[in-house]
């Protein structure tokens, strides 16, 4: 009953004040004319969005910290090895998005860093994550207890945690392109993560997942449509490689890939797209990431970020059930 209430209390800390910033945020931002410049190829109705404050990743990034640290003078969690290697990597991923905003803002066009820049920083961050896991007797092995599986995989894992935490950045950020979308799949991505996570005995883990959500949750009061706010950057490329590192810390790798199934769909039909136009000189979408390819056959955003919130907390669900019970 004590863990129940203070998952609660996480959770109501984490959108209090989300909440209260985003209402403080948003109109200073408008007010430093902290602005979202969109792509020339966009569709009309995003065109129509030009303008709208961004950064909004802010407004979850920072309460999520802070109720971290009034929990802990609370004396309702501990500040773990686990805890700050999760905020080692939400931080400093998104300082790597706050900067491609700010510099997107300041030239007033939609180039910020460049992609080897953003690729270079994302790729460094991975690798003292890695050592730092290492450090602290993480192991090494790709274990699947559901199939039986307990693979030792050496420094070869190092490789594994970069592509699970730049590939889980990046996926987040391709996925953010509708008002509420990534960061509802978010919030119920780790939910799942939240309950696994306790399950499995990492209750700062699992705390701080249902931290973030309940901040998540204050930040789409804001981010739904139609959207006050954009998430940018520098939210988005935080909440991807977090969610990375907190599978790769329970050792539920595999239920990654349930749990963040769209977001991977997202990613794959970009890839494809790109293959297939080199291989035929012709789409096999009409627009990607996938989202805009529904758009182009007519779909309503609102009815896009719906289907897509069901299908996460679908695959969400498998997830926990693979994650926990398998």
């Amino acid at each position: 009953m004590l863990l129940l209430t203070k998952t609660v209390l996480s959770v109501m800390i984490g959108f209090l004040l989300a909440t209260t910033l985003g209402l403080i945020l948003i109109p200073l931002l408008k007010k430093l004319n902290v602005k979202q410049s969109l792509s020339i190829y966009m569709e009309e109705a995003h065109r129509k969005k030009s303008g709208t404050p961004t950064m909004g990743g802010l407004i979850f990034l920072i309460p999520t910290v802070a109720t971290i640290f009034i929990l802990y003078f609370m004396n309702k969690i501990e500040i773990t090895t686990n805890l700050l290697m999760v905020l080692f990597v939400l931080i400093a991923y998104a300082l790597i998005g706050f900067i491609d905003d700010y510099l997107i803002i300041r030239r007033h066009n939609n180039k910020g860093l460049t992609e080897v820049q953003k690729l270079l920083g994302q790729v460094i961050i991975a690798i003292v994550f890695f050592f730092m896991f290492l450090k602290t007797g993480g192991e090494t092995s790709l274990v699947i207890s559901t199939l039986g599986i307990n693979i030792q995989m050496g420094w070869l894992y190092g490789l594994f945690i970069l592509f699970l935490l730049v590939g889980g950045s990046n996926a987040v950020n391709i996925t953010d392109g509708l008002d509420g979308l990534a960061g509802g799949l978010s919030a119920i991505a780790f939910i799942a993560f939240g309950l696994i996570s306790l399950n499995c005995g990492y209750e700062d883990i699992g705390i701080f997942c249902f931290i973030l959500c309940g901040a998540l949750m204050g930040f789409l009061i804001f981010n739904i449509h139609p959207a006050k706010i954009f998430m940018g950057d520098t939210g988005s490329l935080a909440l991807g490689a977090t969610l990375a590192t907190i599978a790769i810390l329970v050792r539920r790798e595999l239920t990654l890939v349930i749990v963040a199934g769209v977001f991977i769909i997202e990613t794959l039909t970009v890839i494809i797209q790109i293959l297939w136009v080199k291989l035929f000189h012709k789409r096999l979408f009409l627009m990607t990431p996938l989202h805009h390819h529904f758009e182009k056959l007519g779909w309503s955003e609102v009815d896009i970020v719906k289907l897509f919130w069901t299908i996460g907390l679908t695959l969400c669900m498998a997830g926990i059930f693979f994650g926990v019970w398998l």
